[in-house]
């Protein structure tokens, strides 16, 4: 991998990081989130003109994963309601993988090799490491949320990866993803009228760019890494943004995972990371 792809896809990571860590910095979470997602709505706006459209097939795909994603975008804000970006961000990260080839596995038949199921063991002792670390109600909350926000990734990850191999165009079917997400996150969010009285200032609006900026490039440097080096080693690579997860939550919120939780989060990564490779 040259060194231009190893920076790219490590800075990737850490964009994805950064808005997770900035929705959990945030006193309104739920608020913090949804200018995350109008940041992220009005950057593909302004992009979209210069791209083509989707092939058709690729519809169906994008309007099951803009439902999966409103999903998605509450759970994120519910989950850093109830606990730290060191607890809830490797399980939302992590899990999802294992789901994904696991649903894989078993609804579109394809075959999980060794390695493949070596990676799941990892991230499920991961996993569990990390839910018998909490300890407050809201911690135990928060882990139901977020495996449950890890079933709603890798559901979209399937939709996607059949989408976007009919799209024509993998930049393009990302970008109306996010904008055709948008509103009904916002919605869900906010509510029917704290959306219509929603009035963010113009610093809270640099923020929303910032964290939909964030989300745009983390995919878009993971998008460009792949077309310059192999794939799996490029998608392996990205799980260490579970590791800058715990990083900046460190250093931005003074949050202290102690071992344990360095320890599950590190096993999710290399499990997760087996699991691209295999």
């Amino acid at each position: 991998m040259p060194p231009s792809v190893l920076l790219a896809v490590l800075l990737g990571g850490a964009l994805h990081a950064a808005w997770n860590v900035g929705v959990r910095a945030a006193r309104d979470r739920r608020q913090e989130t949804a200018l995350v997602v109008a940041g992220a709505a009005v950057l593909s706006a302004a992009m979209l003109p210069f791209l083509p459209l989707p092939q058709a097939g690729a519809w169906p795909f994008l309007a099951v994963s803009a439902v999966l994603n409103v999903g998605y975008f509450a759970l994120v804000a519910a989950a850093y309601d109830r606990a730290s970006v060191t607890l809830a961000y490797p399980l939302m990260r992590g899990a999802a993988p294992a789901l994904t080839a696991l649903a894989a596995w078993l609804l579109l038949g394809e075959a999980l090799p060794p390695l493949g199921w070596i990676g799941v063991l990892a991230v499920s002792a991961g996993v569990l490491l990390m839910a018998r670390g909490a300890a407050a109600v809201t911690e135990h909350a928060a882990v139901r949320l977020a495996l449950a926000n890890a079933a709603i990734i890798a559901a979209y990850t399937l939709a996607d990866g059949m989408g976007v191999r009919r799209s024509g165009h993998a930049l393009a079917y990302t970008l109306w993803l996010f904008l055709l997400a948008a509103g009904p996150s916002l919605v869900m969010l906010l509510g029917p009228v704290g959306l219509l009285r929603w009035r963010p200032s113009p610093r809270a609006m640099l923020r929303a760019l910032g964290g939909g900026g964030c989300t745009i490039g983390s995919y878009g440097l993971a998008l460009w890494a792949m077309t310059r080096a192999p794939m799996a080693p490029v998608a392996a690579l990205r799980e260490t943004a579970m590791l800058f997860g715990l990083v900046l939550a460190r250093l931005v919120l003074g949050e202290r995972p102690g071992r344990r939780r360095w320890l599950a989060a590190g096993t999710i990564a290399a499990g997760a990371a087996l699991l691209r490779l295999a």
